[in-house]
């Protein structure tokens, strides 16, 4: 490495140390208000003195020649937003013709290459490849599906289902009702529509919960239709305040009711929906565990969460899952990773907790 590259190592190294928000706060290179710190839940902020011509001349110093300087690679990546990357792609395309993506894909290989391409690409057109990915081909990665329509915005998904025909050609609730069936294709449908209400409807607050009770626990056999219109239209915060009428009139969670009612990719989604509504960071915290707790590590999902969230909520995730985990996503990361993928994805996390 050599000294300007190591300088730009060296730059973004204190976004990296897991300081308080006060103490990053005072830090000039930080370049943020107290305000911004508190509105701002990703890992991964823009990069303050951002110069899109210079990254792109260190990245093609560090992959030029024999051999590859991954560090440099990874550390200026991980420090610069998606938008700055996205910057740095058309400067590396100016300044040497060729696309930086293919660069880097010819240099890494693995479980790091994955990541670092994954970050490379804009959030909804990562999302729209994730879709795509998950339903083309023999079978459908029904997790991939529940993840991503569970827990965007009607917004975002409006955004992903423009950009999906754009990439692949083809119109994604198509596609997706071609993979899937019954009850649960209908919810994803629902999901697809991006039209949840909004606020709170306190008039119906009560009457939802007793419809939910009597569509599953009240009577014999279920009305899935009732649990898939409620659950997939009214707003976060209604079914938050449904929920807890629904435990005060049955005695029991809206979750047990679910897994008690129903079966398969059905009470998967429905209870996807139900932890977003209750907490999207916990929903997240839950799936970064899964993947690294069992028999394996569940690679996929660990980078697919990790970049898509690091700009959104990951401190947010950060806090949820040591909260009900006992640990820090930090250590457990380190734990279940190695190489050049587990740094960039502790870089990722902004330190330990």
């Amino acid at each position: 490495m050599d000294e300007e590259e190591f300088q730009v190592v060296l730059k973004t190294q204190p976004l990296w140390t897991g300081i308080s928000c006060e103490e990053r706060t005072s830090l000039s290179c930080a370049g943020t208000s107290l305000i911004e710190e508190m509105e701002h839940r990703g890992s991964v902020r823009p990069y303050v003195n951002f110069n899109a011509k210079h990254d792109a001349e260190v990245l093609h110093k560090a992959m030029k020649g024999i051999g590859t300087n991954e560090d440099t690679i990874l550390m200026l990546l991980i420090s610069r937003s998606n938008d700055q990357r996205q910057q740095i792609k058309t400067a590396h395309k100016k300044a040497y013709g060729k696309d930086l993506v293919s660069a880097l894909k010819s240099e890494i290989s693995g479980l790091f290459e994955n990541l670092i391409v994954a970050l490379m690409m804009p959030p909804i057109s990562y999302d729209a490849a994730q879709l795509n990915k998950a339903i083309k081909g023999a079978g459908t990665d029904d997790q991939v599906l529940i993840e991503i329509l569970a827990s965007r915005s009607g917004e975002e998904i409006k955004e992903i289902i423009k950009v999906y025909k754009k990439e692949f050609g083809g119109k994604l609730e198509k596609d997706i009702c071609g993979d899937t069936d019954g009850h649960y294709r209908k919810l994803l449908v629902i999901l697809l529509q991006g039209s949840r209400e909004e606020g709170i409807d306190e008039d119906n607050i009560e009457k939802d919960a007793k419809e939910l009770y009597a569509a599953g626990e009240g009577k014999f056999g279920t009305d899935e239709e009732k649990f898939i219109t409620i659950l997939g239209n009214r707003s976060a915060e209604h079914l938050q305040r449904v929920f807890a009428a629904y435990q005060k009139l049955s005695g029991s969670s809206i979750e047990d009711s679910i897994k008690s009612e129903t079966t398969g990719n059905l009470e998967n989604l429905l209870l996807a929906v139900v932890k977003c509504a209750r907490s999207i960071p916990d929903f997240f915290a839950e799936n970064l565990y899964k993947s690294m707790r069992r028999a394996g590590t569940d690679d996929d999902t660990l980078t697919r969460i990790m970049v898509s969230r690091s700009e959104v909520d990951l401190l947010d995730i950060k806090a949820s899952f040591k909260k009900m985990y006992g640990a820090s996503l930090y250590s457990t990361i380190q734990e279940d990773t190695n190489g050049y993928y587990q740094k960039t994805l502790l870089y990722l996390c902004g330190g330990n907790d």
